[in-house]
């Protein structure tokens, strides 16, 4: 495994395997590792010949008073995972490589950006679609790997690359969940034993509309109620949506077309997300590139 630092640098590796006609597959990460970013990279390195991984703790997706300074960092522990799991490429940008002094250019991702998490974290996805842009710029993979736990996130960066005409597939992979049903986050570390129960209010609030939709109900306003019944145990309520997944607008009446629930909470002071897709078709299918491993 080859750990770089300086774009040139990663720059003339990725030219060196496409001349060696390499598909390269990349998984942009904040480091902190789990279970989550190990399927990633799984499937990328199952699909592409070589696989490079980002550890990029990006100060423009975080707000004031958000947790850029505190967000859990363990490098070496990161390392030895990328190693044991095949990654050929591991690039680790400071700050000032990936935004110089001066640096004035954003990537604008439009209304999307402004719903659901965009409404309580402003500015976030500006940050992440910009800095996802330049590493897609620097990098010029065939295909990136995210997951469907950052279910919006994956919806603006997949709309940028159309918009852009950005030459990558984005492959959206199913989320990794522990064996009680929590979504894998790396904001997991912040939640005392006490809260971690209670977040379990989250997926448990999904399962059951997600139960409720295969046993056969439609109406959206009740698989919203179906999954609100269940999150009496989280300290703040920011958001429990059906969407559309393409283009993130509010499902009412009949649920016809594919639907994502998405869900926004505080427990403790940690902040919590997660999302289930409900489909009544197999378009379903096409949100997600890639069955689990």
């Amino acid at each position: 495994m080859r750990i770089v630092r300086t774009i040139p640098e990663l720059r003339a590796l990725i030219r060196t395997l496409r001349e060696g006609g390499q598909r390269v597959g990349f998984v942009p990460t904040m480091g902190f590792l789990h279970e989550g970013h190990a399927a990633l990279i799984r499937h990328s390195t199952s699909r592409c010949d070589a696989t490079v991984v980002s550890i990029f703790v990006n100060p423009t997706q975080f707000g004031p008073g958000e947790d850029l300074a505190q967000y859990p960092r363990d490098l070496e522990r990161d390392q030895n995972l990328c190693l044991q799991l095949g990654v050929k490429v591991l690039f680790l940008p400071e700050v000032s490589e990936v935004y110089p002094t001066g640096y004035t250019t954003f990537v604008d991702p439009g209304p999307m950006a402004e719903r659901l998490c965009g409404a309580f974290r402003p500015g976030h996805f500006r940050g992440a679609a910009t800095v996802v842009a330049k590493l897609f710029n620097m990098v010029q993979p065939d295909l990136a790997f995210f997951g469907q736990k950052d279910f919006q996130q994956s919806v603006i960066i997949r709309r940028m690359v159309r918009d852009l005409n950005l030459a990558v597939d984005v492959v959206v992979a199913p989320t990794v969940r522990e064996a009680d049903g929590l979504a894998l986050s790396s904001r997991n570390t912040y939640l005392a034993p006490e809260a971690r129960t209670r977040a379990l209010a989250l997926s448990r609030g999904l399962f059951a509309a997600e139960a409720a939709f295969k046993d056969g109900e439609r109406r959206a306003e009740l698989l919203l109620q179906t999954a609100r019944a269940q999150l009496g145990e989280v300290d703040e309520l920011q958001y429990l949506e059906l969407v559309d997944t393409q283009t993130l607008d509010p499902l009412a009446g009949e649920l016809t077309r594919t639907g994502a629930l998405c869900v926004a909470a505080r427990v403790g002071r940690t902040r919590l997300i997660d999302n289930v897709i409900l489909s009544p078709t197999d378009e379903g299918v096409s949100f997600l590139h890639l069955d689990p491993l």
